[in-house]
């Protein structure tokens, strides 16, 4: 851990008002996020205590990663890691498993009062109404078990253990076959950190592992966590109000990653080339997608920077639509506290483009 101590701003949202707190001279945590969305909600409620450090190099697919030594040892080191969920993400689930035994897991889509969505099924799906039960901040009401926390595993004794993680060699070749799994995919959408009110559910759970860990600063956490929550939500009521003009438009996607932004701000796709683990599709699927581009008058087909826009010209071809680039992992974008909110302002930007004739 880092010995720390000052008079430091909150960093909040981009757009938003620092506010200002004193710290105690604490330890704090040694924190690791899996990527840079996940990353930016930590540092906001972190903020001055420490910076904590991210897994993944930005604009890497989560989808199948593989961790390098230096990562995987990131991990063994931490105190606590804070990740999206097993469900996209299971390979990091085994790394956790295999040498962080001393390290406190937070799988963060698995917490009480996150939105969970079922994936879609077919390369064409139809509009659907979801039930997004009691989410009225739901953060405030958070009992912290870390039961509810899938925490069961985690040993909070610091006892040597015989894993080193120069020696990791985590091998997901066979996680992807080339052949097609529209059939057999099922099971819950995983990119849930596309919906800023998880992100809101998110940083009171963030607040409270890290005021468990670093009690001395736990109310900086918790000051940090709600003046966040704050600038998320009238990012979200921006939004919200941005998309309301666009509830109609007929779009395809390149991968099924956007349902739950789609869910929250009342749009949805007629379709994705690729399903939600971005699995390369099959002819068949191709040509379904674009018998739907025909068939309903698509009007943009978004392609993705880490992924072959050659498939989106193939689906494009003959028609009239027109393609846009939406990024899920915000590539472009510059990692740390204000990173989530840019990255919720750049995917609705993409979104408006696609509409726009």
């Amino acid at each position: 851990m880092t010995l720390r101590s000052s008079l430091f701003f909150v960093p909040v949202l981009a757009g938003a008002h620092f506010a200002q707190v004193t710290a105690a001279q604490a330890e704090v945590p040694n924190v690791v996020a899996d990527m840079a969305p996940i990353h930016s909600l930590v540092s906001q409620v972190m903020g001055d205590l420490g910076a904590p450090s991210v897994l993944m190099p930005q604009g890497t697919s989560p989808h199948g990663y593989s961790l390098r030594p230096s990562e995987a040892k990131a991990v063994q080191d931490a105190d606590v890691v804070f990740w999206t969920g097993p469900t996209i993400e299971p390979w990091l689930e085994e790394v956790i498993e295999e040498v962080g035994q001393q390290t406190l897991s937070v799988p963060l889509a698995t917490v009480e009062g996150a939105t969970v969505l079922e994936v879609r099924e077919g390369a064409t799906f139809e509009k659907h109404v979801h039930d997004h039960g009691d989410h009225d901040h739901a953060d405030e009401a958070h009992d912290h078990d870390h039961d509810d926390h899938a925490h069961d595993d985690h040993d909070h004794d610091h006892d040597e253990h015989d894993h080193a993680a120069d020696e990791h060699d985590h091998d997901h070749e066979d996680a992807h076959d080339d052949h097609d799994h529209d059939h057999a995919h099922e099971g819950a959408d995983g990119h849930a950190w596309l919906d800023p009110m998880n992100a809101r559910v998110w940083l009171g759970v963030i607040a409270e592992d890290l005021a468990e860990l670093d009690a001395e600063n736990a109310e900086t956490y918790r000051a940090n966590a709600a003046a966040a929550q704050e600038a998320l939500d009238v990012k979200i009521a921006e939004i919200q109000a941005e998309m309301v003009p666009l509830a109609d438009m007929n779009f395809i996607v390149f991968h099924d990653a956007y349902q739950y932004f789609e869910n929250r701000f009342g749009l949805s796709a007629a379709g994705s080339i690729s399903i939600s683990d971005a699995t390369a599709p099959s002819p068949a699927r191709i040509r379904e997608i674009q018998d739907k581009v025909k068939e309903i008058g698509i009007t943009c087909v978004f392609s993705e920077p880490q992924f072959n826009a050659g498939l989106v010209d193939t689906v494009l071809d003959g028609t009239e639509a027109k393609s846009a680039v939406i990024d899920p992992l915000g590539v472009d974008l510059t990692p740390g506290a204000a990173f989530y909110g840019e990255f919720m302002d750049e995917l609705a930007g993409a979104f408006k483009a696609c509409a726009e004739d």
